[in-house]
């Protein structure tokens, strides 16, 4: 992600943030006052990771986390996803801020007090950071909920790391939400997710309008020869060398026949065959990520790619299967979203503190999901010391990648901040 030169970060003071009602509304001062409580959290989700859709005790320690607050909960059946729910004092729309919970499938070597204990999973995405601030935006905003006109969704989602959790809690029905009980409708009409990012120091905040990520799909092509012995390679047909020439022709594919401006990455990560020195084996199996961010750069691609590998294994005389797996669309922000994010984050945090990108990244986010239905935005905090260089600490998904926690302070500032907002458009800045 690329920053402008010159920047630093300018924190204001409490007294410059703003309410929807134009006054000093103190959300800078009210997330430090439960700052602590949100460590502790974020310190016992990161002792104890959970991966995939299921997320039994992370579940139930968001839920002690929420207690005595006024939501309505709803616990999801096919997920340990929860749906919580704040109706304000006044009639008005509903207002979605989301949080995923879960961690990834490896082990931490950053030697933190806190330090994961299961074996082989590890909060590298800092999910934990971004339980607690939605935690910690869901008490900012319960404190005035007597003045909230309409409602705010917080989803707490688990199985954002390939596992499609936003899009099995919106197929349980997430975004049908009851009637107030006076009767009145009062819709989703906006969807915010923020996600911590070592490539921001701590506390900046960066998005942009249009695709900020890409689609992520998986390919498995499995290129048949035959076997043989390895000192007679002319009897066989080894299926290597054709592997080999497929992994060159998709980068070059790529290079050339995909605009620049509109890019897509094939990475092969990984190529796997053959049992011993002096054997041809019968098959390899090349596996890698596709990702693009746009429709139609990622079908293109997923065109093109067949037509190489069926090419270059009929040029061989070999046989070729291609299994490719579709995951996550492109991450498209609302412009309007996008900007409004930006704007509430200013106000709140001072113009050196915000950042709009550039580009997009090519990460990918199932709150793609959540984004094909409802205008919003994704946006990004920074989460690296500010002694730290961005550009050299250890990125997302890294054994050793370190956030700092007094990010999370800005960060259930600006759910809280965007969440009123939203709510009341017309208030004074």
């Amino acid at each position: 992600m690329c920053l402008p030169l010159g920047m630093s970060k300018n924190t204001l003071s409490t007294d410059d943030a703003r309410d929807q009602h134009g006054n000093p509304s103190g959300i800078l001062e009210q997330a430090n006052d439960v700052f602590d409580d949100m460590v502790e959290l974020r310190r016992d989700l990161h002792r104890w990771p959970e991966i995939s859709n299921h997320l039994p005790r992370t579940r139930e320690r968001v839920l002690q986390s929420l207690e005595g607050l006024p939501l309505d909960i709803t616990l999801h059946e096919t997920t340990s996803g929860i749906a919580a729910m704040l109706t304000g004092g006044k009639p008005g729309p509903t207002v979605l801020l989301r949080g995923d919970m879960d961690a990834l499938p490896m082990t931490e070597d950053t030697g933190l007090d806190f330090q994961s204990k299961v074996d082989g999973a590890m909060h590298a995405c800092g999910h934990d950071t971004h339980t607690s601030m939605l935690v910690g935006a869901a008490k900012l905003l319960s404190a005035r909920r007597e003045s909230l006109p309409g409602r705010v969704l917080f989803m707490f989602q688990p199985g954002e790391e390939g596992f499609g959790g936003a899009e099995f809690m919106l197929d349980e029905g997430l975004l049908q939400l009851p009637h107030r009980a006076d009767g009145s409708e009062s819709p989703v009409t906006g969807a915010y997710a923020l996600h911590i990012t070592s490539n921001l120091p701590s506390g900046w905040i960066a998005t942009k309008g249009g695709p900020i990520m890409a689609s992520s799909d998986s390919m498995l092509i499995t290129v048949t020869g035959r076997g043989g012995h390895a000192s007679q390679p002319h009897n066989a047909l080894d299926p290597i060398p054709v592997a080999c020439e497929i992994v060159q022709a998709l980068q070059m594919m790529v290079t050339r026949n995909v605009d620049v401006f509109d890019p897509s990455v094939i990475t092969v990560a990984r190529i796997t065959s053959g049992t011993t020195s002096n054997v041809i084996p019968e098959t390899a199996v090349i596996e890698g990520t596709i990702r693009a961010v746009s429709e139609r750069t990622r079908s293109k691609v997923h065109d093109g790619l067949k037509r190489v590998c069926e090419g270059i294994a009929a040029a061989h005389g070999a046989a070729v299967d291609i299994n490719l797996h579709i995951g996550y669309p492109v991450t498209v922000n609302d412009p309007g979203g996008a900007d409004f994010g930006l704007g509430v984050a200013t106000e709140l945090l001072g113009q050196n503190s915000v950042v709009r990108m550039p580009n997009p990244v090519m990460g990918a986010e199932d709150f793609s999901y959540v984004l094909q239905r409802v205008p919003g935005s994704m946006i990004f905090v920074g989460g690296t010391p500010l002694d730290r260089d961005p550009f050299s600490a250890a990125p997302n998904h890294s054994n050793r990648v370190y956030f700092d926690e007094q990010a999370m302070v800005d960060g259930m500032s600006v759910y809280a901040a965007v969440a009123l907002r939203h709510l009341a458009p017309t208030s004074a800045a």
